[in-house]
């Protein structure tokens, strides 16, 4: 039978070799993982020889990206199914970032699949390597990996992840399209009434001023919006300047940003879609966490990080010292008042009958489809809103052409008879 030399890590994260004998790569990739190891490279004997344990043991290599390095939630995705497919068919990790690095057509997956695959010879963990990358691998992310490490069972870990982000993903596009048409419509409509203020009033403002007779107010007062914004335009790239500045110098401290957020969270409409999205993302991210073996308060840590809303956060890290002070985390949110009585008393549940990862998935499902309710709400109502708003000006502007319009009409009569 043929012998094959491995390279793994322990789930202490020590680096051992060795060599096994076995009848296929299946069988012995089986056995290390037996070992309480995950392995890293497998050759079979008198192939290539592995990196020297020197080499092992030096630091990684300086990326070529970094910091800077950004992926979308698409890309994302894309490399964590194909690693898990790989990892699932037999392959070492070492192998399969090898395969990905060659295989994968985007370029910058390609890179990070390089430098990944450099860290792992130079002796880092996969956890330790994704460490390089906080850009693009959350905390949460590298911690799961971290687990199916400790585990040995990082192949599950991965897909996992590859339906947590398909989730979060899922979840972006919901917001996205929940506020894109009503904002394509504020946009179109103030270019329509720009248009109306910069090209036909001016030569409306000509012809009127021309007959000599008194301007109906509502005439009057296009004519003088449209004279102050020629004059004046420049006020208003100055005053979007410096309101862009009050807000940045506002939410730069820690109050100005509290308030903010919880501004936020409370605003009509619009909040709706945020707190249902946190919801569905705080029940998938928890029910993810807790049943790849992340402890509670481990759990809760990493959940004040994917709110990206300061008050959302303080609220949940006051929830963990709660926790920590040996509340139940049911009893510890409901003081905090974030989540809706439905939410909390399934959670209740899921604690008390020791099935919380489940039930923390069912709480997703269920304000996911209310997630989708509120979506269809905003994409509905807004819309017409929006359009009756737009409307209203842009009548305001023809009431105050056609008026002048009438005027003159009618005096034209006047004088005839």
């Amino acid at each position: 039978m043929p012998s094959f030399h491995y390279v793994a890590r322990k789930t202490d994260g020590k680096l051992i070799d060795g060599s096994i004998t076995c009848s296929t790569r299946t069988m012995a990739i089986a056995q290390v993982e037996s070992l309480g190891a995950t392995p890293i490279s497998l050759r079979a004997e008198g192939g290539a020889e592995p990196a020297p344990k020197e080499a092992r043991n030096t630091p990684v290599a300086e990326v070529e990206a970094g910091n800077s390095t950004r992926l979308s939630f698409a890309h994302q995705q894309l490399f964590t199914e194909q690693l898990a497919h790989l990892l699932g068919a037999g392959l070492t990790l070492d192998e399969s970032l090898g395969i990905l690095a060659q295989r994968l057509q985007q370029p910058r997956l390609r890179s990070l699949c390089s430098n990944l695959h450099r860290a792992l010879i130079d002796g880092r963990s996969f956890s330790q390597a994704l460490t390089a990358f906080p850009a693009i691998f959350s905390s949460l992310y590298i911690n799961l990996v971290s687990a199916g490490e400790a585990s040995g069972a990082l192949p599950k870990i991965l897909l996992r992840l590859t339906e947590h982000l398909a989730t979060l993903r899922s979840l972006s596009d919901k917001v996205k399209q929940a506020l894109l048409y009503p904002a394509v419509l504020v946009v179109a409509g103030i270019g329509l009434i720009v248009t109306f203020m910069t090209v036909m009033v001016p030569k409306l403002t000509t012809f009127f001023k021309g007959t000599g007779q008194a301007l109906p107010p509502a005439t009057q007062f296009l004519i003088d919006a449209n004279e102050n914004l020629i004059r004046y335009w420049w006020t208003v790239p100055i005053a979007v300047a410096l309101g862009f500045a009050a807000y940045r110098a506002f939410t730069q401290t820690t109050e100005g940003r509290m308030t903010w957020d919880a501004m936020l969270w409370r605003i009509p409409v619009f909040s709706r879609i945020t707190r249902y999205r946190f919801y569905v993302q705080f029940a998938q991210t928890l029910g993810t966490l807790c049943e790849n073996g992340l402890t509670m308060l481990r759990a809760l840590e990493l959940l004040e990080e994917i709110s990206g809303n300061a008050y959302v956060g303080a609220r949940t890290q006051a929830a963990r010292q709660a926790v920590i002070d040996g509340a139940s985390l049911s009893a510890a949110l409901r003081i905090e008042k974030l989540f809706p009585d439905l939410f909390l008393d399934m959670l209740a549940v899921g604690e008390q009958t020791g099935r919380l990862p489940e039930t923390m998935h069912h709480i997703a499902e269920v304000y996911d489809r209310e997630l989708n309710k509120q979506v269809q709400v905003v994409t509905t109502l807004i819309p017409p809103m929006v359009m009756v708003g737009i409307a209203a000006m842009v009548g305001f502007v023809v009431y105050g052409i056609m008026s002048a319009v009438f005027g003159l009409t009618q005096n034209l009569r006047l004088q005839m008879h």
